[in-house]
């Protein structure tokens, strides 16, 4: 019973560590997740600057892993560099050893202060930035107040045998170490905490140095592991060439020093007394290491890495999601990103389904040339349902008030363009193919005012998408400016028709009702257009959209 509730006592402290760590870095993702994005964008033109805000937010966020999934995002899709990605790799390597070496210190009797803090800012409101930062303090705390029990914990069981004899048979084997610090560190996606729990082992004599040290290499290389086996599912090996680029050295790094591990131990023994600073110092020291040796052959090793992960030439699949990359859910501001670039990918297919089918309404056209309209329509589909899928696999307490709202507006978005291609697969197109199938002509006037009008499509479907990315308020009012201008000459035409009709015109009366089923949908393929970015901007400026003439298909 006595070592089941020590096992109790370790496992409870570790969580709690844990989710100190949890709460840390969604607090700074929610509180400033795009500034950083912005920051580290910026500063990914030059090696240097990447360095140090590789570091800077590794240390707000603490979390290497969520700057590597950003800096991978960025390098993917082509905004940085190869060589300032490492950079920033290097840098954000760095950047998590400053919290470690923080918590080396005694500072648990803050640990009250910061969740009173905390708890204070919390309750201000949810979705403020306060709100937010109050989670930043209430994970500080929680880690001081861990680290305390763990030291508490340790204490009281180090001088059980049981503990002794399993502690002493594994400080015996160093690679035994190196791998299971490793292993535990890609299980919980810390290696801050595991380094803060080798650090606490340490100081109260429970774990040798020499197998701290050991412990301390692992953690380096298990936090490595996981954006890397992340991207193993991805089609592209060049996608993994920053995570695979940050790996490499650290198990190097490590490797080489396991022999000398015995060296370093007298080393550092002849100058800390603490074995937590010890500990702590060797963190840093190591990842400070490979950032020197490794900052100025930066180059060469890119080119190696663009040798082992070379670009494949994938088959050109336009319903293949592109940017929807699984290891960026760990992150949302980076999750939505991509979720946004694919819905714009839609919009493009949009764009070329209405080429596709415009030739359909022209004199002269055939059958055949409705062909390509349905595989465009299927790509619509496939990269609507990836997306759908992508986002609700996103962890719903990670998302901000804001997260939530850019979430909602790239469904929204995304829902609207795959029922505008519907309406144009399913009705334009099946109607324009029944006039050719039965050989009947539009009427020269009703040709023209149905092109006129189905001209206005893609300028409209444009300056939605446009409108999608920059949510600004006064390209809101110009498109609906635009569907209302459009509604005046859908109208105007309809009236028009009537008349040729009453008039007597033959060639109307033959088409009547396929021109006005093809005007009815270039009618809402328009709305749907419209519908898909414009309502949400005006709603969050306090104006309520003006109401569609038209029902939405289901």
């Amino acid at each position: 019973m006595p070592f089941l509730i020590a096992l109790l006592d370790f496992a409870g402290s570790v969580a709690l560590l844990l989710w100190g760590t949890h709460m840390v870095q969604t607090g700074v993702q929610r509180a400033y997740g795009p500034r950083l994005r912005s920051l580290l964008g910026a500063a990914l033109r030059r090696r240097d600057r990447a360095f140090v805000a590789g570091a800077c937010i590794t240390a707000l966020l603490q979390s290497s892993t969520a700057t590597g999934l950003m800096t991978t995002g960025l390098a993917n899709r082509g905004v940085v560099a190869l060589v300032p990605a490492l950079a920033v790799m290097l840098g954000a390597n760095l950047g998590s050893t400053l919290i470690v070496q923080v918590f080396s210190f005694d500072v648990a009797a803050l640990s009250p202060v910061l969740i009173l803090v905390g708890v204070v800012l919390f309750r201000r409101g949810a979705g403020s930035r306060a709100h937010d930062l109050g989670r930043v303090f209430i994970g500080l705390g929680l880690m001081l107040l861990a680290l305390h029990q763990l030291l508490g914990a340790m204490s009281r069981y180090e001088d059980a045998p049981a503990l002794r004899a399993l502690l002493g048979a594994v400080s015996s084997m160093p690679v035994l170490n190196l791998v299971l610090a490793a292993a535990i560190t890609w299980a919980v996606h810390s290696s801050v905490a595991v380094v803060l729990l080798v650090m606490s082992l340490a100081a109260q004599g429970v774990v040798a140095p020499e197998a701290a040290f050991a412990f301390v290499l692992g953690a380096n290389i298990g936090t490595a592991i996981n954006p890397v086996l992340e991207g193993v599912s991805g089609p592209d090996p060049a996608g993994r060439r920053v995570p695979v680029g940050n790996l490499l050295p650290r198990v190097v790094g490590a490797l080489a020093l396991l022999p000398l591990l015995p060296l370093l131990v007298d080393f550092s023994a002849a100058w800390h007394a603490e074995p937590a600073r010890a500990v702590a110092d060797f963190h840093t020291v190591f990842n400070l290491a490979l950032a020197v040796l490794l900052l100025p052959l930066l180059v060469p090793y890119a080119g190696l890495l663009r040798r082992l992960l070379p670009d494949r030439p994938i088959a050109d699949d336009p319903g293949r999601p592109v940017y929807l990359d699984p290891a960026a859910r760990q992150l949302p501001v980076v999750a939505l990103g991509n979720a946004t670039r694919e819905a714009l990918r839609m919009a493009d297919a949009l764009e070329r389904m209405l080429a596709a089918v415009r030739p359909v309404l022209e004199p002269g056209s055939r059958v055949g040339d409705a062909t390509p309209i349905q595989a465009l329509d299927d790509v619509l589909d496939r990269l609507n349902a990836a997306i759908k899928t992508y986002l609700v696999s996103l962890d719903i307490d990670e998302l901000g008030a804001a997260d939530h709202r850019r979430l909602n507006d790239i469904l929204r978005f995304a829902t609207h363009l795959e029922q505008a291609g519907d309406v144009v697969d399913r009705g334009l197109r099946g109607h324009a193919a029944k006039r050719l199938r039965q050989g009947m002509a539009f009427s020269p006037e009703g040709q023209r005012e149905l092109l006129a009008l189905f001209d206005h499509l893609v300028p409209n479907l444009r300056m939605a998408a446009a409108l999608f990315t920059t949510e600004d308020l006064r390209g809101a009012h110009a498109l609906y400016a635009e569907r209302a201008a459009f509604d005046r000459a859908e109208s105007e035409a309809t009236d028009r028709h009537f008349e040729r009709l009453r008039s007597g015109r033959t060639d109307t009366l033959q088409t009547s009702a396929v021109h006005l089923d093809v005007l009815r949908d270039i009618a809402q393929i328009n709305t749907l257009i419209v519908e898909s970015a414009a309502p949400p901007v005006l709603e969050r400026a306090g104006e309520a959209p003006a109401p569609s003439p038209r029902q939405e298909p289901s």
